[in-house]
C-alpha cells in the first residue's frame, strides 16, 4: 500500500485509492458475517474503523474489542465507535481474551510474513467460541501474477496466496472457504466447528 504511516485523515481517500474495489472488500467483508450470531467480536486492524461500522450493522447487539498499533487512527475510530473498547496492541501480542463468536480483519494480516500468519490463525482459533467465525478480507498474491492490482510496498506488504492461507487455517483447527475473490483480494470464512 502507499504508506508505512497512515495518516488518518488522509487514509479512506489513499486506501480507495490502492485498493479500486475496496467499498465492494468491506461489503463482503460484512456479508461474510451473515448467519453468525455473535455478543462478543474483536477486530484485527481496527483503523479509522471503516470495517467494523458496516460488521456492526449486521451485528447490533454484539460488544466489540477492537486492536491497531495506531493510536491516530483509533482515535479516529473512536468517534465512529463510541460504544467499542479500542486498544493499541499488535496483531503479533497477545489477543484480547475471548471467547468471541466473531473475529475479523480487513487489510491488516497481510502485513504478517507467513510464520506471522500461522501463528496468528492458530490464536484466533483458540480465542474463538465453538461455532464461531473468522474473517479474513485482505490482499493476496494471485494465482496470475497479471491479476495484481494493488500497489504493494516491499518490507511492509508481504501477501500470501490464497491456498497458502487456507491450508494454515485449516492447521489451526478452522474449516475455511473462500466467499468473494476479485484479482489479488480476497475474503474467506473460517468456522470453528461446535464439538
Amino acid at each position: 500500500m502507499s504508506q508505512f504511516h497512515f495518516d488518518p485523515v488522509t487514509y479512506l481517500s489513499m486506501i480507495r485509492g490502492d485498493v479500486a474495489r475496496y467499498d465492494e472488500l468491506q461489503q463482503e467483508t460484512a456479508r461474510a458475517s451473515e448467519g453468525v450470531r455473535a455478543r462478543t467480536m474483536l477486530e484485527l486492524g481496527t483503523g479509522t474503523g471503516e470495517t467494523a461500522k458496516r460488521v456492526l450493522a449486521e451485528h447490533r447487539e454484539a460488544r466489540l474489542i477492537g486492536i491497531d498499533k495506531s493510536e491516530a487512527m483509533l482515535a479516529v475510530a473512536r468517534e465512529v465507535l463510541p460504544e467499542a473498547e479500542l486498544r493499541v496492541q499488535g496483531l503479533e501480542d497477545p489477543l484480547p481474551a475471548g471467547p468471541f463468536g466473531l473475529i475479523f480483519s480487513a487489510l491488516a494480516i497481510h502485513h504478517l510474513d507467513a510464520s506471522g500468519k500461522r501463528d496468528l490463525f492458530a490464536r484466533v482459533a483458540t480465542a474463538l467460541l465453538p461455532g464461531g467465525r473468522f474473517i479474513l478480507a485482505d490482499v493476496i498474491v494471485p494465482p496470475d501474477p497479471n491479476g495484481a492490482r494493488i500497489p504493494l510496498s516491499p518490507d511492509f506488504d508481504r501477501p500470501d496466496g490464497l491456498d497458502d492461507q487456507l491450508a494454515w487455517l485449516a492447521a489451526a483447527g478452522l474449516q475455511a472457504r473462500p466467499t468473494w475473490v476479485a484479482d489479488d483480494l480476497a475474503v474467506i470464512a473460517a468456522d470453528l466447528l461446535a464439538g
